[in-house]
């Protein structure tokens, strides 16, 4: 019961204020995915690895990089939506495979490697990096990124696009993507833990 209420007042302002429903909701999935991941970290941590106290400011940082992004996402499943139909005829049950199996190549061709491209971006900046170390960011982990994204992400959208209606995609994306955030936060977190060795390094040798 309390599910369905909470569909429907998700349906009532999806249909009055789609971009900020859109933009809370995926920010706070976004959130919740990397609040699991520094708790799994602390939780799987080796024996000769320290305890690390829960950042609260890279948190506030996947909200915002959902906050901004699911909007985009938004207008990108309306985009497809009409640009490659699924059903030939209003009046058939039907479906083309081929606008389906189109609808996901496009996504992990277009939107997959321009969203890691703007996380990576997004990231970078929120944390205070140099131009330098986001450039070196994208030189470690983008292409790692990607090719997992397409290990995972094509059959994911196969079901968002085929089953989902348009309202629920972004929504539905973020949910299986919990653990999609996980692993970018870890792969985030473990780049940017070099990059304060590597630069802890540099001081250390001006210094010397």
């Amino acid at each position: 019961m309390a599910t369905l209420s909470l569909a429907r007042a998700y349906q009532s302002s999806f249909q009055t204020h789609p971009n900020v429903t859109l933009a809370l909701t995926g920010g706070t999935l976004n959130a919740f995915g990397d609040f699991v991941a520094q708790v799994s970290q602390n939780f799987t941590r080796k024996e000769h690895e320290s305890y690390r106290p829960y950042d609260y400011a890279r948190t506030a940082r996947f909200f915002f990089f959902g906050f901004t992004i699911s909007p985009v996402i938004g207008r990108w499943n309306t985009f497809l939506e009409a640009r490659f139909p699924l059903k030939l005829y209003r009046h058939t049950k039907k479906i083309s495979l081929g606008a389906l199996g189109k609808r996901v190549a496009a996504d992990q061709l277009l939107m997959a490697p321009l969203g890691l491209c703007y996380f990576i971006g997004f990231m970078g900046v929120t944390e205070g990096r140099p131009p330098s170390q986001v450039v070196e960011k994208f030189r470690d982990i983008y292409g790692t990124a990607l090719i997992a994204n397409w290990k995972v992400w094509p059959l994911a959208q196969l079901v968002n696009f085929r089953y989902m209606p348009l309202a629920y995609r972004v929504p539905f994306s973020q949910s299986c993507g919990v653990l999609w955030t996980l692993y970018l936060s870890v792969l985030n977190s473990r780049e940017e833990a070099k990059q304060e060795r590597t630069a802890a390094l540099k001081r250390r040798y001006a210094q010397s």
